[in-house]
């Protein structure tokens, strides 16, 4: 038997392909009973609300684990071992029936990283750390659901947001 990895072709695929889901990887930094958040600015999509340390798309070809890595060093300048990331939940997610609101989003937690995380690129005006029991009002909503959950000890390995 072969191990080749087989493919779907362009036909089947737009035969069968019923929406495209975006994925996404997110990372809070944890340091304690504290978290780093980025104040998203310039984006069109949560601008002054509060988000992950750091956060992006999942590109084509590219692992979870090092489309997370990419983005924190990329957002914060931070180094990330894969083995430092832990997961917390997996969430399948939708704002509407649009292609581009079909989402799955990774979520991790991080306690060791290399590197001071400060401010790299215009999507954010600021990074800040926060106590965990003292978070502010404008956190994204999903993410909020994810670090309540991670507080609580009550964050399922799959979750649902939108539906």
């Amino acid at each position: 038997m072969s191990d080749e990895r087989q493919h779907y072709t362009a036909g089947y695929a737009a035969e069968h392909g019923r929406f495209t889901v975006i994925p996404a990887a997110y990372v809070f930094l944890l340091d304690g009973g504290r978290v780093l958040l980025q104040l998203r600015a310039g984006t069109g999509y949560y601008d002054g609300w509060w988000g992950a340390s750091a956060a992006g798309h999942v590109e084509a070809g590219e692992s979870v684990f090092d489309g997370l890595i990419r983005e924190a060093a990329e957002e914060i300048g931070v180094g990330i071992a894969p083995d430092a990331l832990t997961p917390l939940t997996t969430m399948h997610r939708t704002g509407s029936s649009a292609a581009i609101d079909q989402r799955v989003d990774f979520f991790f937690a991080c306690r060791a990283w290399t590197g001071e995380p400060r401010l790299l690129e215009p999507k954010a005006d600021e990074v800040r750390w926060f106590d965990l029991d003292d978070l502010p009002e404008n956190v994204v909503h999903h993410e909020r659901f994810v670090l309540d959950g991670m507080v609580a000890g009550k964050l399922p390995v799959i979750t649902a947001f939108g539906f």
